[in-house]
């Protein structure tokens, strides 16, 4: 039986950031699905996980002409679809990117306040 240890401590994905670290993760090569998700798991220090059911759905990302797709053969030698960043993606990644730092930085700002006196 395995036990739920190692993912204690897993975030569970905010809303519409898992496009934008499906991007990020192509930025460093191409890479299949799993790789995909693998490389999301691992970037993250095994904080984010990303599963199967709602990986392969939000690899529509090709119909954007943020990614480009290749059937290529695997380091196990199976073939599967690659993803690779357009340029356009590339673009999308640093809007996504600049929406997300500004979201985090509003947070930060939230959460570091000391509570008032205010009533509901």
């Amino acid at each position: 039986m395995q036990t739920e240890e190692p993912y204690k401590n897993r975030v569970e994905l905010l809303q519409g950031t898992r496009d934008m670290l499906i991007l990020q993760t192509l930025q460093w090569r191409p890479r299949h699905g799993y790789a995909i998700a693998q490389g999301i798991r691992s970037g993250s220090d095994e904080g984010l996980q990303v599963e199967t059911g709602s990986l392969y759905p939000a690899l529509h990302l090709e119909k954007t002409g943020w990614l480009r797709v290749a059937w290529r053969t695997t380091e196990n030698r199976r073939r599967a679809r690659f993803y690779g960043l357009t340029a356009n993606g590339k673009k999308q990644l640093a809007a996504e990117h600049a929406k997300w730092s500004q979201m985090v930085e509003a947070v930060a700002v939230l959460m570091s306040r000391e509570p008032r006196g205010e009533q509901a």
